[in-house]
């Protein structure tokens, strides 16, 4: 039997990729220190694991970072910051010779559109770090982004049709194939699958941590529109009427969150950019909300706050993350507390 863990369960760890001089961002200033802030709240509540390019980029992170026993470091390659994706997913295994295993699918760099060799080879570095090492680990031949899947830790997935049906993904497979693999590899038993575009300034192809997220198994936060103005309106009203329909495993309507979108944020070349509240993070003890400097910030998260009432909510500044179209959940990865680290 697998079992696909939900967000909201005990964690091991957290895991980042830090921003480096090689990479895309031009605000990279601003960018660390929005990871300053994200790694600063990770490590009080657990521990932290980030991906650096090498010794001396360790350094300069460590002279960002006070000395802290719940902070580790691994150096490896890799071309984007966007460890949602790239790294490997974990599974509880209830198998005779496993009872984890850590998944790493294929990455085409989201359907070809940028350098992808380092990453798709990050998992490897990562398998035979001293930390993961001696975890049953698999490479499956298969595209799919952590991004692009959502778990209710109790077999019903979320997803949307629009990035795993895409053909730049997996043209070999159809779409029945491709539910097939889903249900096989991550042991789901239902799909819930959404129609629907993506945001202005996604390059994911609608990834669903930019849209909806389970809350718990019986909510679903989404992102929100009611200005009849807003080009997104038509679309996003589409994606909620979808929800509506959606049914849990005991047959009753999902309760769903409503989330507004912060006012346009545009970059130098004016392209608008996929700023989202949906992208939010769940740690141990707490969730931590992207914001934007933005009104919307404090609607987000109080409708957040109000789904967790035993979780401390951290408004976390992610304007400068969105300039190469992603936020906080898309930078990080979970660790479930059944991977014993090797620490």
């Amino acid at each position: 039997m697998i079992r696909f863990p939900a967000e909201w369960e005990p964690q091991s760890a957290v895991i980042i990729a830090w921003p480096h001089h090689g990479g895309d961002f031009t605000n990279l200033s601003a960018v660390e220190d929005s990871y300053h802030f994200i790694a600063t709240t990770i490590t009080r509540f657990q521990p932290l694991i980030i991906i650096c390019r090498d010794g001396e980029h360790q350094q300069h992170i460590q002279s960002q970072l006070p000395d802290n026993p719940q902070l580790h470091f691994i150096q490896a390659d890799y071309n984007d910051i966007w460890v949602r994706d790239t790294v490997f997913i974990s599974l509880e295994w209830r198998h005779p010779k496993a009872s984890v295993q850590l998944l790493n699918f294929r990455f085409n760099g989201w359907g070809g559109k940028y350098p992808h060799a380092a990453d798709d080879a990050l998992n490897l570095a990562l398998f035979a770090h001293p930390i993961f090492k001696g975890h049953p680990n698999a490479t499956v031949n298969l595209v799919l982004e952590g991004g692009s899947i959502e778990s209710d830790g109790m077999g019903t997935l979320l997803t949307t049709k629009n990035c795993l049906f895409n053909p730049n993904r997996n043209p070999q497979l159809s779409e029945q194939a491709i539910a097939s693999q889903l249900r096989n590899y991550l042991g789901v038993k239902r799909i819930l699958w959404l129609e629907q575009d993506n945001l202005a300034g996604d390059d994911t192809d609608a990834h669903i941590d930019t849209l909806a997220r389970f809350v718990d198994a019986n909510t679903i936060a989404y992102c929100s529109c009611d200005d009849e103005a807003d080009p997104v309106y038509p679309s996003l009203k589409n994606m909620e009427a979808q929800l509506q329909t959606f049914r849990t495993e005991n047959g009753e309507p999902y309760k769903l969150v409503a989330l507004p979108l912060p006012k346009p944020i545009f970059d130098e070349h004016d392209q608008q950019l996929p700023a989202n509240y949906a992208n939010f993070l769940f740690i141990n003890g707490a969730v931590m909300v992207p914001v934007y400097d933005d009104a919307n910030d404090s609607v987000a998260t109080e409708r957040l706050a109000a789904c967790f009432p035993d979780r401390q909510l951290i408004a976390t500044p992610c304007r400068p993350l969105v300039h190469q179209y992603g936020s906080l959940h898309c930078a990080s990865m979970q660790i479930p507390a059944s991977v014993a680290l090797n620490f």
